[in-house]
């Protein structure tokens, strides 16, 4: 059987003893007081999304405008191509533009929750009783007369 390495006791300043191990290097192979193992640090900027963001927006493509190519960054790219769908397409890329815009202008974005008006709740208010009276006029009809299940003319 084999024994066990003792450790190596090294003697302080003090003149106490210190245990050599794992986690417990020699004096003499420690940092001075005041002193970094890693002088220089991280390097500011790297592996931060924001930095990496700005990096990749910054990167020029080329994009067809107008019917000749142009040369612009990702994000000019990006902000053109939202602008064209918002105009041409979608309400939801037009919620998004305008939201940017609004940011940007340092204006307050409109709140849904603003109160209304009292014009506007009596545009609401008559809305809502018309809808009301139509309801009631056409009544109930059920699953199947809307089918045509029961009309005249497909009775037994």
């Amino acid at each position: 059987m084999a024994m066990a390495k003792k450790r190596k006791k090294h003697p302080l300043k003090n003149g106490g003893d210190y245990t050599v191990g794992y986690g417990r290097p020699p004096r003499h192979s420690q940092f001075r007081p005041g002193e970094s193992g890693n002088p220089r640090g991280r390097q500011p900027g790297l592996n931060n999304f924001m930095t990496d963001l700005r990096r990749a927006l910054r990167l020029p493509v080329k994009v067809k405008d107008g019917g000749r190519w142009r040369k612009m960054s990702s994000q000019e790219a990006a902000l053109m191509l939202l602008r064209e769908t918002a105009l041409q397409k979608g309400a939801r890329a037009l919620e998004r533009f305008l939201e940017l815009a609004y940011r940007l202008n340092n204006e307050p974005a409109p709140d849904a929750a603003e109160p209304l008006s009292a014009a506007d709740e009596a545009i609401l208010s008559e809305y809502i009783e018309r809808a009301a009276r139509t309801k009631r006029t056409q009544g109930p009809a059920s699953k199947r007369a809307r089918r045509g299940r029961y009309s005249k003319r497909n009775r037994p």
